[in-house]
């Protein structure tokens, strides 16, 4: 096995001297998994106005079926990851790909909205168990170098899951209505099952009983937080039930906290998060997510309505965003093992999120695409890379009874990031667009690219809206980007110390 370490810390802290080589399946079966997480999280919107049409249902409810799915994802892919260590990461892994799969058939099956509702729930607490599971999986099979491309390809494989979910979910909706592409997810995940059974087991050495008060603490904490922050859109920041969400989620979240400093087996180890090193990583993955996903999600609409293009034209256009994602992994995982600094890496990365969403405050619906082209590749060139070294360098750092809790917190960032930027780039336009057009009913339907009766002045609004959210958008990151810098580097600089 290859034993390569990274520029972040010594591998005697990370993992356990593998005995024997991985299943070969280990690898395939886990990039699969991630593959189809990935585009059931980017292509779900696709089916939207067909589910809409199909249970008669719009507003909030419909909204729920993304909603729901995103926000079981976060919640429970620490749990998940937590569990892992302690039942076996491909127990885990097997259990969740069919409680993924028994998701996606419940949803193609619905008969209402609130049955596809819930559905989707179940759907993203599967999700959550092949991401944190796999990402064990492959922490506790490979060492070294290994680990690193292993990390990288798991990178490639959700940025194509990205890239290519909504064109795929497209084509299999066209094909075979929204309930036959549903099905079809139904298949693939119980054919990950399958392939899973031929993963070796592993688990932590030290298997005290699941810490269940934090688990559900954690999961009432982040699940309030976020319904708050979606729903507030729709219902207005000073609505009782938006209030007592927020604060009571706040509440769960301190007596989290609380529990986890006295629990004899956390959900989320104090020590893990006190971790310079693994925290600064962690916290680079959520910047360079904050960065890449409000663009993703909400740029083809403008670019519909502004500069007028299709939407298979404006599809290829965000090709200049995701296509990098395909092959910076492992561009990036390449140079680290080829001996370059992974920290610098990293923060040349978070530069180019930075100056790609502040470049985009140039926005105008005159010359867009070229306008966009640029930034677009910026942000693109630092997700990509981010996803290629950001996983395998925190792993590094954490012991090998904690790899399940360590990839279920970098998941769990990912899919919080994830819900809570598209919920907050969607308040931030519509409240800005409201602002200036003076009617939330007309600010709503601007941000969706339906322009009324004065076009251009709900244009030059839809435009300046943008262009402020990008600043809000840049600046977080920028700020995030100096915080990740100052632990990298410390922690860098207390391993050159320490040898």
């Amino acid at each position: 096995m290859d034993t390569t370490t990274s520029d972040s810390a010594p591998t005697s802290t990370a993992s356990t001297t593998k005995t024997a080589l991985p299943a070969p399946l280990t690898l395939p079966v886990v990039l699969v998994g991630v593959v189809l997480v990935a585009m059931s999280i980017s292509g779900t919107a696709v089916a939207l106005p067909n589910i809409g049409r199909d249970l008669d249902t719009s507003g909030s409810a419909l909204h729920w079926v993304v909603a729901g799915y995103n926000l079981a994802f976060a919640a429970m892919t620490l749990v998940a990851g937590s569990t892992a260590d302690r039942v076996g990461r491909r127990r885990v892994f097997i259990v969740a790909a069919l409680i993924f799969a028994a998701g996606f058939l419940a949803t193609a099956l619905s008969p209402s909205i609130v049955i596809a509702d819930i559905a989707r729930i179940v759907s993203g607490a599967g999700g959550a168990g092949i991401m944190a599971a796999g990402g064990a999986l492959l922490a506790s099979s490979y060492d070294g170098a290994a680990r690193n491309r292993a990390f990288a390809l798991m990178g490639t494989m959700a940025g194509i899951g990205i890239a290519v979910g909504p064109t795929m979910s497209g084509l299999l909706i066209s094909a075979t209505g929204w309930r036959g592409s549903f099905a079809v997810f139904t298949v693939v995940g119980l054919l990950i099952a399958l392939g899973a059974t031929r993963a070796r087991e592993s688990r932590a050495t030290d298997t005290r009983a699941t810490d269940w008060v934090g688990s559900v603490l954690f999961i009432a904490a982040l699940t309030l937080l976020m319904f708050a922050l979606l729903e507030a859109s729709a219902l207005g920041w000073t609505h009782p039930i938006i209030v007592i969400a927020a604060i009571a989620g706040l509440v769960a979240l301190m007596l989290f906290s609380a529990v986890q400093r006295r629990s004899t087996s956390p959900v989320l180890a104090p020590s893990l998060v006190a971790n310079r090193g693994f925290t600064g990583w962690s916290l680079a993955t959520l910047t360079t997510s904050i960065g890449f996903l409000g663009v993703l999600v909400f740029l083809p609409t403008y670019l519909q309505a502004a500069a007028g293009l299709s939407p298979a034209v404006a599809g290829v256009t965000m090709l200049l965003l995701t296509a990098p994602v395909l092959v910076m992994p492992m561009i990036a995982v390449t140079l680290v093992n080829r001996g370059a600094p992974a920290h610098l890496l990293i923060l040349i990365a978070l530069a180019l999120v930075v100056v790609g969403n502040l470049w985009l405050m140039t926005l105008s619906a005159e010359h867009t695409v070229a306008l966009v082209a640029g930034p677009l590749l910026m942000i693109g060139i630092g997700m990509g890379a981010s996803f290629g070294i950001t996983d395998g360098q925190a792993m590094s750092l954490v012991p090998a009874d904690s790899v399940g809790m360590a990839a279920g917190f970098l998941n769990t960032l990912r899919g919080a990031a994830e819900a809570l930027v598209i919920a907050a780039f969607s308040a931030s336009l519509i409240g800005l667009l409201t602002s200036r057009l003076g009617d939330s009913t007309d600010a709503a339907a601007v941000s969706a690219g339906d322009l009324g009766s004065d076009p251009t002045a709900e244009l030059d609004a839809f435009t300046w809206s943008w262009q402020m959210t990008q600043l809000g958008v840049g600046a977080l990151c920028l700020v995030l980007s100096i915080i990740v810098a100052r632990l990298i580097f410390s922690r860098a600089s207390a391993s050159q110390h320490a040898r």
